[in-house]
């Protein structure tokens, strides 16, 4: 995984840099206030010798889990002995489902295998061609490769760090069979304008709301506004059930064709465990169980009240440190109606540091206490599309001047991507469900990194 240039995984990071619950008490007096009215030696970034910002220990812990709300479901379904598919899985993909304002829902055993799954049922495979934005986990690809399907890389808007919709049309062509709407780090795509290429083009629109739980665009979930939706329950995600994944959409056939290819083929309202059946179709086993469901069944009682405070805080945030040279908060589009904040966004451009590089900024950051990351790295020049393009599958299913890799890299290039991958500085979502106080307290350190930058840029010099 490429999100961390800390060379930690994203679930290393979340672990250890969340480390207290939401219950423990913030004393006031341990928060460093902005810097406008901050004692002088509150100034001196913690790099440099000052106090830190903040405790990494005290920002919320994640996933949360609450023994007397969240135990009684999940303790009925340990106890029963019934672990396999069955109907407390039925509970919580009706709850979802409702949740989303869409007519049906499938559990499947995570967010990878909703892409993979959806993709296939969709049709799509060898000689297809799917539009996809660089900016993303590496999932929304290689799902599209599981399929034996062509990736083609469509630039993204620095500003949203979404899919540029205006770049989506030079890229359709003949094999071009769907369009991969990712709602990357919780923030919606201007859906809008990408529904109304895929009418025009008679295009599939497959949205991979993989980080965007109750992410909405004009007052619509993500992942209802689609052909289909995705979703991604994995242990760092705003609905956490250690793994897991769903697909949703109003399409009953669709979603039949889906259960089928996640149960050995075998047709939909099939039992769990039948061997009498008859398959219809070419499957294999996906199923989510039991006591998965019963922890997304608690979890997302939550997850509205929780999704409020998160965009609360976001815009709380990106108030404080906007005016600062040299950091651009992430933009939404006009008709986004609510983020899900997977991720707090914004742009480091180290002019506006006195030349600090990046990196320096970041350790400077963790310094005073605060967690994060420089997220993504790009996706449309790493080994594994050659890895890919040079397997005897791929080689029997393309002439090979589709599988020429430089000529792929030549008409695959994302220079918007590239910068902002150079640019992008990541809060992970569990500080999001701090006080405002931990919001002033991230944006004391950034205040206190930027009046001292070029000290500390000295300092990376000795």
């Amino acid at each position: 995984m490429q999100a961390f240039s800390s060379k930690l995984s994203r679930r290393t990071f979340l672990k250890q840099n969340s480390l207290a619950g939401l219950g423990v008490a913030l004393a006031s007096s341990s928060v460093a206030g902005l810097p406008a009215i901050a004692s002088k030696s509150a100034q001196v970034p913690a790099i440099l010798g000052g106090p830190s910002a903040w405790a990494e220990v005290k920002w919320p812990i994640w996933p949360q889990w609450n023994p007397e709300t969240d135990e009684k479901l999940l303790l009925e379904v340990m106890r029963s002995g019934i672990w396999s598919r069955a109907d407390v899985v039925t509970r919580f993909e009706k709850e979802w489902a409702a949740a989303l304002g869409v007519k049906r829902c499938l559990a499947v055993v995570n967010g990878t295998n909703a892409l993979v799954t959806a993709i296939h049922q969709m049709g799509i495979g060898a000689g297809d061609e799917v539009l996809v934005p660089p900016y993303t986990f590496i999932a929304s690809v290689s799902s599209i490769l599981s399929n034996g399907a062509m990736p083609v890389f469509v630039d993204i808007d620095a500003e949203t760090f979404q899919i540029d919709p205006a770049k989506i049309e030079a890229k359709i062509t003949p094999r071009t069979k769907a369009i991969l709407a990712v709602h990357i780090l919780g923030l919606p795509v201007d859906m809008d304008r990408v529904i109304a290429i895929a009418k025009k083009h008679k295009l599939l629109v497959i949205e991979d709301a993989c980080q965007a739980h109750l992410a909405e665009y004009d007052k619509k979930k993500v992942g209802s506004i689609g052909d289909a939706g995705c979703f991604s329950f994995q242990n760092s995600k705003n609905l956490p059930i250690g793994e897991g994944g769903a697909i949703v959409s109003n399409n009953d056939h669709f979603i039949d064709l889906c259960f089928s290819y996640t149960n050995f083929g075998n047709p939909y309202g099939s039992a769990v465990g039948s061997v009498s059946t008859g398959a219809v179709m070419q499957g294999t086993k996906l199923r989510f169980s039991e006591y998965q469901a019963a922890i997304g069944i608690a979890q997302l009682k939550r997850l509205d009240a929780q999704t409020t405070t998160r965009n609360e805080n976001a815009e709380y945030l990106k108030s404080l440190i906007k005016d600062i040279s040299g950091i651009v908060p992430y933009k939404l589009y006009d008709k986004v109606t609510r983020g899900a904040f997977h991720l707090f966004p914004f742009r480091y451009q180290k002019e506006g540091f006195k030349g600090l590089p990046r990196e320096a900024f970041l350790k400077a950051l963790r310094a005073e206490g605060v967690p994060c990351s420089s997220g993504y790295t790009p996706l449309n020049t790493q080994p594994y599309l050659k890895d890919t393009f040079d397997s005897e599958n791929y080689q029997r299913m393309y002439p090979k001047e589709k599988l020429d890799i430089n000529r792929y890299h030549a008409q695959n290039k994302c220079p918007v991507n590239d910068q902002v991958c150079n640019e992008a500085v990541w809060f992970t979502q569990n500080m999001l469900l701090g006080t405002k106080d931990d919001m002033k307290s991230i944006a004391s350190a950034v205040e206190k990194i930027h009046q001292n930058a070029e000290k500390i840029k000295t300092l990376g010099q000795k």
